[in-house]
């Protein structure tokens, strides 16, 4: 099976759009439209349910995906071994990062692995830690910077962070030295991205909190526009609430809530030879 309209069809899944995959792999909408119906063929049944609104996968092609993702993997791993073997190292490496207050430390990290490895292209994934974690166990992340979680993966600690509630300046609690969790259950709470598993839900679920949730979103600049306009209070990590401060308050929760942030990285032995590498490379500067 050719990896390469394996790959043309994933991306179109991903973008829903011929078009969009066209634009995104350098090829013309008539081209992919060429190479899907090839794999329809290979495969002897639709794999796309086609619409004006876009594509979506078939329940056939839905379920031959984790196999087409792990030909992909294999064929880069073989790829980046053959390169190794030929003196040359290249290769996809697949990064998943939950903190953007890492983006600047990450840009930095990734130029001066590509300085030392210039074929080794670096792609960025984003989502929730937990979400990040399953990316990972289904081989469409190599590694990833996120909030420790459960799963069987190596782990390079970066910090120590906490959860702190976010008040209006205004608020009757603001001045106080701390805010008691058990409050989220009472007061109108802004909630971070509804429907997911984030260190916030699990924070509340741990102290077997319901919170009164009156608005959500899934935009940190929009939770923080909306406590600062007194519409309720939210809860985040201390490292992304250093991003805005204005007509808000932070404070440590009581009691304290802490978070260890790292790098999680699958078993050496699963890893790709590109992998490794940056997974050394991050490491040293960790």
């Amino acid at each position: 099976m050719d990896t390469e309209r394996i790959n043309a069809l994933i991306c179109t899944i991903e973008t829903g759009s011929l078009t969009a995959a066209a634009e995104k792999l350098g090829y013309t909408t008539s081209g992919i439209s060429r190479m899907m119906a090839a794999l329809e063929e290979e495969t002897g049944f639709p794999l796309l349910f086609r619409s004006r609104s876009g594509v979506v996968p078939t329940e056939e092609c839905r379920q031959l995906l984790p196999v087409m993702q792990e030909l992909l993997l294999q064929a880069d791993r073989y790829h980046q071994i053959s390169g190794e073997l030929a003196g040359l190292s290249r290769g996809t490496i697949r990064i998943g990062t939950s903190y953007y207050a890492y983006y600047n430390w990450f840009a930095g990290l990734i130029a001066d692995f590509e300085k030392a490895y210039p074929r080794i292209d670096v792609q960025i994934i984003e989502g929730t830690s937990t979400e990040l974690v399953a990316a990972m166990e289904e081989h469409r992340a190599d590694l990833c910077i996120i909030s420790r979680r459960q799963g069987s993966y190596d782990w390079i600690p970066l910090i120590k962070d906490e959860l702190l509630a976010c008040l209006p300046e205004s608020h009757p609690l603001a001045k106080k030295k701390s805010f008691p969790v058990k409050a989220f259950g009472t007061e109108d709470f802004i909630e971070l991205y509804p429907g997911k598993e984030t260190d916030n839900s699990q924070m509340l679920r741990r102290n077997g909190v319901v919170p009164n949730v009156k608005y959500s979103t899934s935009d940190n600049y929009a939770a923080y526009a909306m406590v600062a306009a007194g519409l309720g209070v939210t809860c985040t990590n201390a490292i992304i609430g250093e991003s805005f401060v204005q007509g808000v308050r932070y404070l440590p929760l009581s009691p304290r809530q802490p978070v260890e942030i790292g790098i999680a990285l699958p078993k050496k032995t699963e890893m790709s030879p590109a992998a490794r590498r940056f997974a050394e490379f991050a490491r040293e500067r960790s």
